[in-house]
């Protein structure tokens, strides 16, 4: 595992140095956004809805929106100069029964793995966590969020796990629970027989995700069924605009505009007419040829001459 986070413990005047590693990770089957028809992947873009320019990621700030719709702006470099998110200490504010903290607070868990400087202190705040069936309530900031968390004990690991704070968790606010009626004692005992009948231990073991093999299964059927296909890849680039465009396209269309851009601007300036006085050589043979051209008129018209003499003399 690869540490994301580096600080101390401090409780009292002690100090533990640890490595913070994320304590979870999600085995759902991954799936990808496609075309149905092609199997193309549909891709989301970071666009600004004001210029609609694609942004990348060093363009993007935290924008924070006021009632009045004024927009305070906040870049990475503003939230760094913060004092609570740059501490690297998780610090222990008391130690409070197991029981007082609702599970619905706890969120996400991370291990705590203790540097070689730091063995024997680590062992000694593990162990008196367990001994005291207690946890601890510590202050630490995570990837610039400070927040509340507590330090447990599992197997023989410090876990430290945040919390949410009291006003994130929700009131329910349901009108019909009041119109249960009052239970009647033989149904108190009818359920409470059927929790005992039921008690048992927590074994993970017996426990499966279901789901996920059935979408494992049905994947695998596919595979081995030919059903598959290879992935295409994508052929078109990406503008700015949002818009997709083919790159050899655009440039086609880019020469063909330059050269109209050419011919419509050659109209005063164009001189390829040194080309066609080169062709005004030929011109004397174009003349000869129009030359006999009367003679052939005139052999044209003798038979009109004989025919409308004819038609006089009658």
């Amino acid at each position: 595992m690869r540490a994301m986070w580096k600080g101390a413990v401090s409780f009292g005047l002690v100090n533990v140095p640890v490595r913070m590693y994320t304590a979870t990770s999600s085995h759902d089957v991954s799936f990808h956004q496609v075309h149905r028809a092609d199997g193309g992947r549909i891709r989301y873009k970071r666009t600004c809805d004001a210029c609609g320019e694609e942004v990348g990621y060093d363009e993007i700030a935290k924008g924070y929106e006021a009632p009045d719709g004024q927009l305070v702006i906040l870049t990475d470099e503003d939230l760094a100069d913060l004092p609570v998110t740059a501490s690297r200490e998780i610090e222990v504010e008391r130690f409070v029964p197991a029981e007082q903290i609702d599970p619905m607070l706890l969120e996400k868990c991370y291990y705590l793995e203790p540097d070689t400087t730091g063995l024997k202190p680590y062992a000694l705040l593990r162990e008196a966590l367990r001994a005291a069936d207690k946890m601890a309530l510590v202050h630490v900031a995570i990837r610039q969020r400070s927040t509340m968390a507590v330090l447990r004990v599992r197997d023989d690991v410090i876990v430290l796990q945040t919390m949410l704070w009291p006003d994130e968790i929700r009131r329910p606010d349901f009108d019909t629970l009041g119109d249960a009626g009052e239970l009647r004692p033989q149904e108190l005992a009818m359920a409470s027989s059927l929790v005992d009948s039921m008690t048992g231990d927590y074994t993970a073991d017996e426990f499966a995700d279901d789901y996920r093999d059935a979408v494992q299964a049905l994947i695998a059927s596919r595979l081995e069924g030919g059903e598959a296909r290879p992935a295409p890849a994508a052929a078109a680039a990406s503008t700015g605009n949002g818009q997709v465009v083919d790159l050899l396209a655009a440039l086609q269309r880019s020469v063909e505009a330059a050269q109209g851009r050419g011919g419509s601007d050659s109209q005063p300036a164009r001189k390829p007419a040194a080309v066609k006085k080169g062709a005004t050589k030929k011109a004397p043979a174009t003349k000869a040829a129009a030359k006999k051209a009367p003679a052939t008129k005139t052999a044209a018209k003798k038979p009109a001459t004989k025919a409308a003499a004819g038609r006089r003399s009658a």
